[in-house]
């Protein structure tokens, strides 16, 4: 896919995720707006997958660490294939509801691990990159992670694992938008050296506009050529992108648009 493509998928993941918060009328869209082109990138142009098929044992994994993030994810699964027919309304949060507000692997196709329990994602994909690495089979493991989340030890934990097995096979994504729940992550642990602790514990590290279809691509394609340590790309994001009304306003960590919004995205994403 050109990089245009890419974008136009990205902007309509959006929307779509924009608009299951809307209608369900819960739900977090700062968090997975500002990984809409992370999501893009790897479901539509990087990972190997089989959509009719979505345990096959030789695609692709990917965690989503933060999972609050979700209505981004299913929003891509649905695109991508995975549901057929495609999902219409998705009742996000609703009970009974195999769209619930952080993932579930046993409830919903397509996903690889059940997530909202913040800091455990690294861990378990470093054990999923290590099980191939193990069983000789050549997928790999991609995790996305927020900054906020790696205040967690077992983050820490997984990083150093990572490491020491030499995992070249796992590829950790970190959604670097400053924000956290409470407050800033500067206001909470007073720097935001990702990067600097990544390499430090021997990770192959990058730096990007996380927002930058052109640097997602080229990122993962030398990580991909990185061999003998894990990869790690950390992405300078927005949260919210996308909406003149979410970007970078933290309120938005979780909360519904009215109606005049909701139009209002329609309008801003929808181009």
């Amino acid at each position: 896919m050109t990089e245009a493509e890419l974008h136009k998928i990205a902007q309509k993941l959006r929307l779509e995720a924009v608009r299951m918060v809307y209608e369900g009328k819960d739900g977090h869209p700062g968090p997975a707006l500002s990984i809409a082109d992370i999501i893009a990138t790897l479901y539509f142009d990087v990972m190997r997958l089989k959509p009719e098929d979505p345990n096959w044992p030789d695609r692709d994994r990917l965690i989503l660490s933060k999972g609050h993030s979700c209505p981004i994810l299913y929003a891509a699964l649905n695109e991508r294939g995975f549901y057929n027919p495609k999902v219409e309304h998705f009742h996000l949060r609703e009970l009974h509801s195999k769209f619930q507000g952080h993932p579930s692997m046993h409830s919903t196709e397509g996903l690889d691990m059940t997530s909202g329990s913040l800091g455990n994602g690294i861990a378990i994909g470093a054990g999923m990159a290590y099980a191939a690495k193990f069983t000789g089979r050549d997928y790999y493991t991609y995790v996305i992670t927020g900054d906020g989340e790696l205040q967690e030890g077992v983050c820490w934990e997984g990083v150093n694992m990572a490491a020491g097995r030499k995992l070249d096979n796992l590829i950790v994504f970190v959604d670097r938008n400053g924000w956290q729940s409470y407050k800033s992550v500067e206001f909470t642990v007073g720097h935001n050296n990702i990067a600097d602790r990544f390499r430090a514990f021997g990770w192959y590290t990058q730096e990007i506009c996380g927002h930058d279809i052109k640097a997602i691509r080229a990122a993962i394609a030398l990580a991909h050529e990185n061999k003998g340590c894990p990869s790690c790309i950390v992405c300078d994001d927005i949260k919210g992108k996308g909406l003149s009304f979410m970007e970078n306003d933290n309120a938005w960590h979780k909360g519904v648009p009215t109606d005049e919004q909701y139009a209002l995205a329609q309008k801003e994403l929808g181009e």
